[in-house]
């Protein structure tokens, strides 16, 4: 349909109405001027009255005049039949799916990463739209990483001294590619105590070697100076050792922290083993670090990462 003049932006109507403070009078004063009583709808204790002269009411102007006073516990209210209020926003509950487009999501810029904590989304609680944080949504992670040292120039120890606190009643360590300086040699490991390391004669250990050679062996020892991580290791360009190990509560001061550990490197060659070991350290305060370093030689590369296990 065309349209003389500028075409009107807003789409959604209503018409105005005006509740009165009764009393015993016959005279009120209207809220927006009028031609004459038909432009007013007037209802009485919810009872709509007649309009004109003669009959239940009058109005000019912002004058209403009625026929007969009103009573203070009279409830009285007009509708302004002539009054189209015009407005951007929809009534209540008329707007549906199908008034809605596709590109009212499909358009917007998708989120190409995990949502922020402070990102909200939106959820149905019992029909009721409600937004949330993204935080009160999302799972928290078994493993939460701590740290990352990463090695590319030879050095003799690798110590991770920092975040191994009451924080976790467990930590994980995780060794990849490591490589190592010196042909036959022994991986090892100490811990830290009041952040120092302890070298006393106070570590045990043991563990079983499967190799592909069939040559496999046990080894262990008690009241040692470290913790002996396997047998000797091969220097190869392409070989590396890989491994986990599981630090037990090491806050605690009634026990002693424990370690659980698996490893697997190259050996003689073309032979590969895996160890599977155990180790303590006979003192009860606090581990609040650990150092690896080899029997001789330097630690070429590799990635050695610190994780508290929830």
């Amino acid at each position: 349909m065309a349209y003389i003049g500028n075409q009107p932006t807003e789409a959604f109507t209503t018409f105005a109405t005006q509740t009165f403070s009764t009393s015993a009078t016959s005279s009120y004063t209207l809220d927006h001027a009028v031609t004459n009583e038909n432009e007013i709808a007037l209802f009485v204790n919810n009872v709509r009255q007649q309009p004109g002269s003669g009959k239940a009411y009058t109005a000019t102007g912002t004058a209403l005049t009625l026929s007969a006073n009103t009573a203070s516990t009279d409830t009285m209210y007009c509708v302004f039949l002539g009054r189209a209020l015009q407005t951007v926003n929809p009534p209540a509950g008329s707007v549906g799916s199908s008034q809605i487009a596709a590109e009212m999501i499909t358009g917007q810029t998708a989120l190409g990463a995990t949502p922020a904590d402070t990102d909200e989304l939106l959820v149905s609680d019992a029909g009721t739209l409600k937004r949330v944080d993204f935080s009160h949504l999302k799972s928290d992670p078994t493993h939460v990483l701590l740290s990352t040292a990463t090695i590319s120039s030879g050095v003799s120890e690798v110590d991770i001294s920092s975040n191994i606190d009451s924080t976790y009643k467990n930590y994980m360590i995780e060794i990849t590619n490591m490589h190592i300086a010196t042909d036959d040699q022994e991986f090892r490991m100490r811990f830290f105590q009041g952040g120092s390391v302890d070298t006393g004669s106070v570590y045990d250990y043991g563990f079983q070697r499967v190799q592909s050679n069939n040559n496999d062996v046990y080894t262990s020892s008690a009241n040692a100076a470290q913790i002996q991580l396997n047998a000797a290791a091969d220097n190869l360009n392409e070989a590396c050792l890989n491994g986990r190990f599981y630090i037990a509560n090491p806050a605690d001061t009634t026990f002693n922290t424990h370690v659980k550990y698996d490893l697997n490197y190259q050996i003689d060659g073309d032979n590969i083993a895996m160890i599977d070991g155990i180790g303590r350290i006979e003192e009860t305060a606090a581990v609040d670090g650990v150092r690896f370093f080899m029997a001789s030689g330097n630690i070429d590369s590799g990635i050695f990462k610190l994780y508290g296990v929830n």
